[in-house]
């Protein structure tokens, strides 16, 4: 499984919204500079969030970008989904859509468990969790393992 760019820079996109949560809008530029994050790259991800219903935009010379809803009630899935659809797709379909025959019949309910682990972690952290440096003790323990980190 590969994390897009596009995925990393929205979740740090609404991470930064997360952390400055103040009520008042954060203009596209200060969470590009924050982050890192090519501003015209930027704009089509918040697009994306705000569609999305991770973000709401505010016009004008106040305006900007805030969370739509709490960071508690965001997970990293979420923020994911609005920007790369699904999860985990097998050549851009669920698992759940795909028919196997022969040797590869097994195939089948190893993607459905792929799935089904990756959807387990990233529905199980919210914004607010890495905001707050509190990950889930099962995720901070699989980050844990030096086998993790180790390339094959």
């Amino acid at each position: 499984m590969r994390i897009s760019a596009r995925a990393d820079y929205a979740v740090r996109a609404a991470l930064e919204l997360a952390v400055r949560a103040s009520g008042e809008p954060v203009k596209t530029e200060a969470i590009s500079a924050a982050q890192e994050i090519p501003h015209k790259f930027l704009e089509g991800i918040l697009g994306d969030l705000r569609r999305g219903g991770i973000v709401v935009s505010r016009r004008g010379g106040n305006g900007g970008y805030l969370l739509a809803r709490d960071a508690t009630d965001i997970t990293v899935a979420d923020v994911v989904r609005a920007v790369e659809g699904p999860i985990v797709s097998v050549r851009g379909e669920r698992p759940s859509a795909l028919a196997y025959t022969g040797p590869a019949q097994p195939l089948l309910p190893l993607w459905v468990a792929l799935r089904a682990n990756v959807r387990k972690i990233l529905e199980g952290v919210t914004l607010a969790d890495i905001a707050h440096d509190e990950l889930p003790v099962a995720v901070r323990e699989l980050a844990a393992d030096p086998a993790a980190w180790r390339n094959p």
